[in-house]
């Protein structure tokens, strides 16, 4: 299962949803991120903070939406809004419509707010790979899936 992680800046809490759904998604999925208006380099303290918990962030970086929305792009399965001004903003079309869903995470600012914003997506990544995707009609995983985040 393909998974776009989405947030306005892709600097923090999308890449760490990407980079950590990846470590523990054992081959069932493969994560991507972008943001609407990327700031162009991931935040220091999110690798930081991948890093203090073992989870591999290599050539990972700050990248647009628009990438994804290409014909060229990995087709996407599930796409997931992770702050609150990227999902109130338009998306572009995904081919193949895939499934959407909103789970909001604060934006950290320092090092102890990183680490709880890792621990809540940690939580909400870990139920979504212990999901029986492959089994799940459409209907049903998607309302699995919009169980699944934090909701504020």
């Amino acid at each position: 299962m393909n998974v776009l992680f989405l947030c306005t800046g892709n600097s923090a809490r999308s890449i760490i949803a990407e980079c950590y759904l990846n470590h523990v998604g054992q081959g069932r999925f493969r994560a991507f991120s972008a943001g609407s208006s990327p700031k162009g380099e991931v935040n220091p303290l999110a690798l930081a903070t991948l890093r203090a918990h073992g989870v591999p962030a290599d050539n990972v970086r700050s990248k647009s939406w628009d990438e994804f929305a290409l014909a060229t792009a990995p087709q996407m399965d599930l796409v997931v809004t992770v702050c609150d001004n990227a999902a109130a903003e338009a998306c572009p079309v995904w081919p193949a419509a895939p499934l959407k869903a909103h789970w909001s995470f604060p934006d950290p600012h320092d090092a102890a707010e990183f680490e709880s914003v890792f621990g809540a997506i940690r939580t909400t990544v870990d139920r979504l790979a212990a999901l029986p995707v492959e089994t799940l009609d459409a209907s049903a995983l998607r309302r699995r899936v919009a169980e699944l985040g934090p909701h504020r």
